[in-house]
């Protein structure tokens, strides 16, 4: 049994916040990325599922969304509201338990690289579905499993990609050391747990940085799947 506490983003906030801002992972491919299979927003009441200090429900919200933000981290919610403002709607709230939102509430929920940090995805994605609308979106961005397989090689652990396994990683910021823990899994096993939540999956996409990634990250080597995600939208 580990002795330590795993996924402490509350000691991470701060740190993590200023990294996420710049960040090649976050701020040149992923966000950018949702964004755009985003699409037009304004007038939408969007749930952030997993908000974090809250880049994305930022950038929603000045494109017109109505958002609501949770996460489980209390400390990253008050960098979101520090960000976002007093008024802000953002509640702790963890994805791994039934949550504090009413039925067929939100015409969007995005979940910005968050389920990977659940070992069953099923009872989170029941919850989803529940708060939103008959016809409602679900935009979802994770790791690319043949990111995750090159992760292994280099860490050293066996290679295994039909496994839905455990991944620890310890990551340093602030001066602190946290571990955090993750599951891998399958592009099978993500879309299984999709369509069995009742789920259609409308798009598929693995994008790329934004170009202009390359001029402020020169090591960016464009290998295919390195860094990339996979990206599912999905309606009720």
């Amino acid at each position: 049994m580990l002795e330590f506490v795993v996924n402490d983003y509350d000691t991470l906030a701060e740190a993590y916040t200023a990294e996420n801002e710049t960040s090649l992972l976050n701020a040149y491919y992923e966000r950018p990325a949702m964004l755009a299979l985003a699409g037009e927003v304004a007038g939408r009441r969007i749930l952030d599922a997993g908000c974090g200090a809250g880049p994305l429900s930022a950038a929603l919200r000045e494109r017109g969304a109505i958002v609501t933000g949770i996460d489980a981290s209390a400390g990253m919610l008050a960098q979101a509201r520090k960000r976002l403002g007093e008024d802000a709607d953002l509640r702790v709230a963890d994805l791994a338990d039934p949550l504090p939102l009413p039925d067929n509430t939100f015409d969007d929920v995005v979940a910005s690289l968050v389920l990977h940090y659940l070992e069953d995805w099923g009872p989170t994605l029941a919850e989803l579905r529940r708060v939103l609308k008959p016809g409602g979106r679900l935009l979802v961005s994770v790791e690319h499993p043949s990111a995750i397989l090159l992760w292994q090689r280099e860490s050293g652990a066996k290679p295994d990609y039909f496994a839905t396994r455990e991944r620890i990683e310890e990551w340093n910021m602030g001066g602190h050391t946290v571990p955090l823990r993750f599951w891998d899994r399958p592009l099978h096993a993500m879309t299984d747990a999709f369509t069995a939540a009742g789920f259609r999956i409308l798009g598929l996409g693995e994008p790329a940085p934004v170009p202009e990634a390359r001029k402020k990250f020169p090591e960016l080597t464009g290998r295919p799947n390195f860094l990339a995600f996979l990206f599912f939208t999905l309606q009720r």
